[in-house]
């Protein structure tokens, strides 16, 4: 027999997503009113804590990091492009305003050595770990 890890809130982001846009196909929400954030994914190796954001229609000047203990900030704003186009819309996905993504980061990392790149909407952002936070082989003496 086996066992599955119990997750009671697995399934709650996904559910409220899928309700968020029933409403928004059902009740047509006007974006001014929607909130976004780009989306993020983190990453670890015995070295480093890496951050990829994907922030498409920005700038780098656009964007503040800040890290604060095991806390990474992003924060910045998309501007509302000019609507040039004729005729009605149909649909419209796009977001814009400001944002504010916060991620805890899996280990201590030394903040004077963090690096960030941003490119094509990407921004990574890599921050050593700090020497307490790395692994350390144990010899066992027999």
């Amino acid at each position: 027999m086996e066992l599955t890890p119990w997750r009671p809130t697995r399934g709650l982001q996904t559910l409220g997503q899928e309700m968020d846009d029933l409403f928004r196909r059902t009740f047509g929400a006007p974006l001014e009113t929607m909130e976004w954030a780009p989306s993020v994914d983190v990453s670890q190796n015995n070295g480093e804590v890496q951050v990829r954001a994907e922030l498409p229609g920005l700038e780098a000047k656009d964007i503040d990091l800040n890290v604060s203990g095991d806390l990474l900030t992003i924060k910045g704003e998309k501007k509302k492009e000019e609507d040039r186009s004729e005729g009605d819309v149909i649909s419209k996905e796009s977001y814009y305003g400001s944002f504010q993504r916060t991620v805890r980061l899996p280990a201590t990392v030394e903040q004077e050595n963090a690096k960030a790149e941003f490119k094509n909407g990407i921004l990574k952002v890599t921050l050593p770990k700090s020497e307490e936070s790395r692994s350390k082989k144990i010899q066992i003496e027999s």
